[in-house]
């Protein structure tokens, strides 16, 4: 089965008064099946009502299978803790957007691709000094990524297959620079170009931290943690900025609109903002003198606005695989750097008590991978305004890929959800001298 055509299971019974419909049954290769309801409003007259979409099926996917309650995640079917392990950043792209691991040549092409495109256009030195020196990163972040697409018109030929290639090859490469340079724009430094000499997230970590003045030296394990962290946010299925994603591109946007919208998507602190809240939470903790109990009353305290940030997660029921491996990395990462380790206590000991304490284990509220994530871009020297323009590179394979799916799938149409109307009947208009 392919996400193009997916088999059909039988079907399912729907009883409306006296009208019996019965709805095609769509067949995954693992996880959950789906009702088709797409004739449904032309066979009844009605809808479905799904806020949230919790329980909506916008598509078909080959690329990321996710099981909430059994904690696995895997990218076309490898196990997340193998790809975590054994890959690179940039294999497990390459394995997202075009479906398989690649061969020796394969990748050693796709590695020189991207990194002959990580120089951005000069001109664009005027757009990131047009910013107030107080602007969001992410904002200028999303904002140049839409405004590259004015420089290269082959953008547009979204369904020209070299067009697409370089499109991808383009923002893959390209995406650091940007967000690196909106850094620089924030704290007042002088841009640093890339550097071809060096991996990918390397590069990313110059172009942060080195200034002209003086020579910086890129800590390898700091790189290769790096490097894990964009591997674990590469794809998470269809979340709110994936799906952002999807929508925008149904319209036959360009790639660089989606992902621009996709960025857009995930700077809310409910979504890739979280683990900038888990720090502020983390240092609210410490500042108070560590007292994590006191605080731990207060997240179950019904009457308490404070909520604990990290815990929990809207589709995993069960620990979330990747905070595993993203804890064990934030031990090697505070060795390495010699950070301080306080909210690293903090964060081991408010773990503990979320695996222990009735509250939390009956309401599945386990750390997610924002809850350590947010340690090691502190541990590496990331400000918070820069933790989820970290996380949009990681994120971007995912979202290229899916993408480039929705692009090719005959199945795709427009995004055009529904609504329930609930506002006022007809109404006739009273000229205003009479209101």
């Amino acid at each position: 089965m392919t996400a193009d055509s997916p088999a059909r299971a039988g079907t399912a019974g729907l009883r409306i008064g006296a009208q019996e419909v019965a709805l095609p049954i769509v067949e995954s290769s693992e996880g959950d099946n789906a009702i088709d309801i797409a004739k449904l409003r032309a066979e009844t007259g009605l809808i479905t009502f799904d806020p949230g979409y919790g329980n909506t099926g916008a598509c078909t996917s080959a690329i990321t299978f996710l099981d909430g309650e059994e904690g696995i995640l895997r990218y076309r079917g490898y196990p997340i803790e193998q790809l975590a392990e054994q890959s690179t950043f940039l294999e497990v792209a390459y394995l997202l957007i075009w479906g398989e691991l690649p061969s020796h040549d394969e990748l050693d092409r796709f590695v020189a691709e991207v990194t002959h495109h990580t120089l951005i256009r000069e001109e664009m030195r005027h757009f990131f000094d047009s910013f107030p020196a107080d602007a969001h990163p992410m904002a200028v972040l999303a904002s140049g990524t839409v405004g590259m697409s004015t420089f290269y018109p082959d953008a547009h030929e979204i369904f020209e297959a070299d067009a697409v290639e370089t499109t991808i090859n383009r923002l893959i490469a390209k995406l650091p620079t940007l967000a690196a340079w909106s850094y620089k724009k924030a704290v007042g430094q002088p841009y640093v170009y890339p550097r071809n000499d060096l991996g990918y997230a390397a590069n990313l970590l110059h172009m942060m931290f080195a200034v002209p003045s003086e020579t910086y030296e890129v800590n390898p394990q700091v790189a290769e943690a790096l490097d894990l962290l964009l591997i674990l946010h590469a794809d998470h299925e269809q979340n709110a900025s994936t799906s952002t994603v999807r929508m925008v591109g149904s319209t036959h946007a360009n790639l660089y609109a989606s992902i621009s919208a996709g960025i857009s998507a995930l700077w809310g602190p409910l979504h890739g903002g979280a683990n900038e809240a888990v720090i502020t939470t983390l240092e609210r903790i410490v500042a108070d003198g560590g007292n994590v109990k006191k605080w731990v009353d207060k997240a179950k305290d019904p009457n308490d606005t404070f909520r604990l940030a990290g815990f929990g997660h809207r589709v995993y029921k069960n620990f979330d695989p990747r905070a595993t491996i993203i804890k064990r990395a934030a031990e090697r990462v505070l060795a390495a750097t010699g950070a301080d380790d306080e909210l690293f206590d903090v964060a081991q000991r408010l773990e503990e008590v979320a695996l222990r304490d009735e509250y939390f284990v009956s309401r599945k509220l386990y750390p997610n991978v924002d809850f350590y994530s947010g340690l090691i871009y502190q541990a590496i020297g990331f400000p918070k305004n820069m933790f989820t323009n970290s996380f949009a590179i990681g994120r971007l394979p995912g979202w290229i890929a899916q993408w480039k799916e929705m692009i090719e799938a005959s199945e795709t149409k427009i995004g055009r959800p529904r609504q329930v109307y609930v506002g006022p009947g007809t109404r006739d208009y009273t000229p205003i001298e009479q209101r």
